[in-house]
């Protein structure tokens, strides 16, 4: 191996994976950055429009005959916040719209007045709003949103609040909507300085590996080979520290910044809160919600004091934004390593000449590929991630790392260990922990594997029989329960199994036997399962069988009978070794269809009763689309994978080892 090569391919790979990685990195900084303007936007209108509905409150909180219209108190507001557009007071009762500024509203006539029909979308809103303060106060667990808006397509941000009364301080008896022109004056993060950093690695290899090369003499030029990786991939490092540091850095004075601007903007509205009570002589209680910097679930965020005073460090050490860009960074410098391990060691010449070599070849077949990373590959990728999440119904619109769980989900799959339940009866199994699930699932499938095979080998050796007649017949009737669509068949089975009007309970009655309730015990409704996926599943075993006995020659069966052997000894010692290339694969495949076979369990028994009776699969789609546990039904799903796969290579091992045994 020449030096040179080695170089070129190195100082190669330092300058893809750096510039690449600098682009990245650029590309994960802005974002951040628009990111961080977003959040202190809506944490600018959030304190406006919070302070203006404890205005309100105090207004709405006075006797009747002393009660106003808001509509002097929004005007107040807007006078003394120039950066306020428009200003909306509704009371949900009677559907009032108390005052208003927006144009929409006074075409529709002056407040305060009744919402009109067109006008339903505001109401809805106000609906939506009080729905989720009920929500949150009887479950005592946030998690419906009290604070809603965002930006609008002219660069406006929008934001509601609930206002209540003195009466019902616990319910919200209307909302308070803000539109906001934008305030906050932003920068784009310096890219120069990231491709300065992007290519000096790449420069002081080259040239420092130059240098070497003509000082020191090696009398073995292929021992520099790691030697150089290993110096450039410490050379790759410190560039890519130096720019993911710059942009931290400048993220951190950024936020810093935007956190003494609310501090400012949070200490004048408090100011011109009170003018506004003394103005308009209000009872008003300063800090009636507690506070008015509050993220979505109006919980202080406690970066900001009542008083305006900055809690220096807490919003830069606690900041989820920075966060989230750090742990960016750091994947962009795998894969900036990765590149360079890609090209420094030859792997991207060879690619390169491979898809010279056989371009006719990755043409035909791009399609197939591009179709297998987007429907394949990705969604798997995507679940595998979800799974070290606590994603659920509430916040899939927060992003993976805010909700980043870690190990959790699967600690608490496979570490509950609470298989059994004592109760003042005595003592039963848990039917919603994992290794009874996992129980059930692998007993489905080794008695509905073992039924399928039997059954289809029983009746492919009836009809490989060349004396009986009319089998193109029995073929076609026995293929029927595989040719119907598996969920019809379920449901036929169902009805079948029904304890009214099932006729398998009538065909009992008519035996003199008590119809049975199928579906409430866990034996019965079990066997229900068994039996409708045995019906299912024979007939593939049977054209499996089929086809590999009729490839046996006959020539065997004679030499066997010639020497004496009865039917017994020629299916075990040729009908069996002469099957096993063609039931094995079968035998693997069926085992991961049952493993996973959704349709008969979710449709047939619904996994009853209590639960007792369902499968790994079943489990997983009803802790994602009933208990709305994304995260841990990811998780789930992943661990059924994971157990298919220890299976799947353990089986091809056995088997490879009978083949050659044989």
């Amino acid at each position: 191996m020449h030096i040179s090569h080695n170089i070129i391919r190195v100082t190669l790979g330092l300058f893809v994976g750096g510039l690449i990685s600098a682009f990245l990195g650029y590309w994960f900084a802005e974002g951040a950055l628009r990111e961080k303007v977003a959040e202190t936007r809506m944490r600018q209108g959030t304190i406006r429009a919070m302070a203006l509905a404890d205005l309100v409150h105090a207004e709405q909180s006075r006797t009747e005959k002393d009660k106003q219209t808001p509509g002097a108190l929004i005007q107040f507001w807007q006078q003394r916040h120039q950066d306020i557009d428009a200003v909306r007071v509704m009371r949900l009762s009677g559907a009032r719209l108390l005052a208003s500024s927006f144009s929409d509203d006074l075409e529709n006539g002056t407040p305060p007045r009744r919402l009109k029909r067109s006008e339903k979308a505001i109401y809805d809103m106000g609906q939506l709003l009080r729905a989720n303060v009920d929500t949150n106060r009887e479950e005592g667990n946030p998690r419906e949103p009290e604070v809603m808006g965002g930006e609008l397509a002219n660069g406006r941000l929008r934001v509601a609040v609930p206002w209540f009364t003195a009466k019902s301080p616990d319910k919200a008896a209307g909302f308070v909507q803000l539109e906001i022109s934008p305030t906050i004056q932003t920068k784009d993060p310096a890219f120069q300085p990231v491709l300065v950093l992007a290519l000096v690695p790449a420069l002081l290899f080259f040239f420092g590996s130059l240098i070497l090369g003509r000082v020191v003499k090696l009398e073995h030029p292929e021992s520099v080979v790691w030697s150089s990786m290993t110096t450039a991939v410490l050379l790759l490092i410190f560039g890519l520290l130096g720019f993911g540091n710059y942009y931290l850095i400048d993220l951190g004075q950024e936020n810093v910044r935007f956190q003494q601007e609310l501090a400012e903007l949070y200490t004048a509205t408090r100011t011109s809160a009170e003018e506004g009570a003394a103005e308009f002589n209000l009872d008003y209680q300063i800090g009636f919600s507690n506070d008015w910097d509050v993220n979505e679930f109006r919980q202080p965020l406690r970066f900001i004091s009542f008083d305006g005073e900055l809690y220096i460090g807490v919003g830069t050490a606690q900041d989820s934004v920075a966060n989230r860009l750090g742990m960016a960074f750091f994947a962009c410098s795998l894969l900036a390593v990765a590149l360079l391990v890609f090209f420094g060691l030859g792997g991207a010449a060879r690619l390169w000449r491979t898809i010279v070599d056989y371009r006719e070849a990755y043409v035909y077949t791009l399609p197939a590929m591009i179709g297998m990373l987007v429907l394949v590959f990705f969604p798997f990728s995507y679940g595998i991630a979800l799974s070290f999440t606590d994603q659920t119904l509430y916040n899939t619109e927060k992003p993976l790392l805010d909700i980043w769980a870690g190990l959790s989900n699967y600690i608490e799959i496979i570490g509950d260990f609470n298989l059994i339940q004592t109760t003042e009866a005595g003592w039963s199994f848990n039917y919603e922990n994992f290794y009874w699930t996992l129980f059930i699932t692998v007993a489905w499938t080794v008695v509905n594997v073992t039924i399928g095979v039997s059954v289809g080998l029983v009746l492919a050796l009836l009809l490989n029989n060349k004396n009986l007649k009319f089998k193109a017949v029995y073929r076609g009737l026995l293929i029927l329960p595989w040719a119907v669509p598996s969920y019809v068949t379920a449901l036929i089975w169902k009805g079948m199994f029904n304890r009214e009007f099932g006729p398998i309970n009538h065909t009992l009655g008519i035996l003199g036997l008590e119809p049975i309730a199928w579906f409430d015990s866990v034996f019965t409704s079990f066997l229900t399962g068994i039996t409708v996926n045995g019906w299912l599943s024979f007939p593939f075993m049977m054209v499996i069988c089929l086809g590999g006995l009729q490839s046996i020659s006959a020539d065997m069966y004679e030499a066997a009978r010639l020497d004496g052997a009865n039917r017994w000894q020629q299916f075990r010692y040729i009908t069996l070794p002469s099957l096993k290339p063609t039931l094995i694969p079968a035998i693997i495949l069926s085992v991961v269809w049952t493993f996973n076979m959704f349709n008969v369990i979710y449709l047939v028994s619904g996994g009853q009763p209590g639960g007792s009776n369902e499968i790994l699969i079943t489990k997983a789609y009803k802790l994602a689309f009933q208990d709305y546990r994304y995260g841990y039904s990811a998780a789930y799903s992943t661990v059924i994978f994971m157990i298919l796969l220890i299976y799947g290579v353990f089986q091809t091992k056995v088997s490879r080892a009978m083949e050659s045994n044989s």
